[in-house]
């Protein structure tokens, strides 16, 4: 596993992570940050959301292994147009780091985006923005 940068390491600390949890990372291209918190829920599964395609493949390549084992999985998906798919089991927690709906530079996608994590995640599900120090907990509809 490719280590992490300081910022990133103090980010995923800064997650409450349980083992078993399910995680939603939206935008987590290259996938160092949703492979360290795969490591850290054993048992749980992680999935990283990308609008590009090019940062859904970056994550393939780079979390093959914990692809492989069934730890990790990648969609590429806007997180706006996010749903979870039929028979798919909700999220406990749902991260982003530096995505404009979610960090305040984009408001009007962040109504939507947030609608969309809630709708995926467990009731009393949460979900964490870095957008700057600190990480922060955004209320959800």
């Amino acid at each position: 596993m490719s280590p992490l940068s300081p910022r990133l390491a103090a980010i995923v600390d800064a997650l409450p992570l349980r083992p078993g949890m399910r995680v939603l990372e939206i935008g987590g291209a290259p996938g160092t940050a949703a492979k360290a918190v795969a490591h850290r829920i054993g048992g749980g599964h992680v999935l990283v959301i990308d609008r590009s395609a090019k940062g859904a493949a970056l994550v393939e390549r780079n979390a093959a292994a914990e692809i492989e084992a069934g730890l990790l999985g990648v969609r590429c998906a806007a997180a706006e147009e996010f749903r979870l798919r039929t028979g798919e089991a909700p999220f406990d927690l749902a991260f982003a780091v530096r995505v404009g709906a979610l960090d305040g530079r984009h408001p009007e996608a962040g109504t939507i985006v947030r609608q969309r994590i809630a709708a995926a995640l467990v009731p009393g599900g949460r979900l964490f923005v870095y957008g700057g120090d600190p990480l922060r907990e955004v209320r959800l509809p």
